[in-house]
């Protein structure tokens, strides 16, 4: 299921902002028994590096992630930890 729900959560972000770099990671297992496991849902960690987000504060980058997953932060993401960068500041 977690491979599945990644591909989900990579052609949606890859659809939205064409990243240079697009790193998304499962994390689920560390949260095993808390209590948005129980769901079903997961928990990712996403790293996406794109010049989309250039002149945006990193709030509003936070939130064009989420608008990106739309639905799938419903369905299938309970937690998301999200590192959005632009090309420039990725190799500062």
């Amino acid at each position: 299921m977690s491979d599945a729900r990644i591909a989900r959560i990579e052609a949606a972000l890859v659809a939205a902002f064409a990243p240079d770099v697009l790193k998304i990671d499962d994390e689920s297992h560390l949260h095993a028994g808390h209590a948005g496991a129980r769901s079903g849902r997961g928990h990712y960690r996403v790293e996406i590096v794109t010049d989309a987000f250039a002149g945006q504060a990193p709030l509003a980058r936070h939130r064009a992630v989420y608008a990106a997953l739309g639905e799938l932060m419903t369905t299938d993401i309970h937690a998301l930890s999200i590192q959005a960068r632009t090309p420039s500041e990725s190799r500062a």
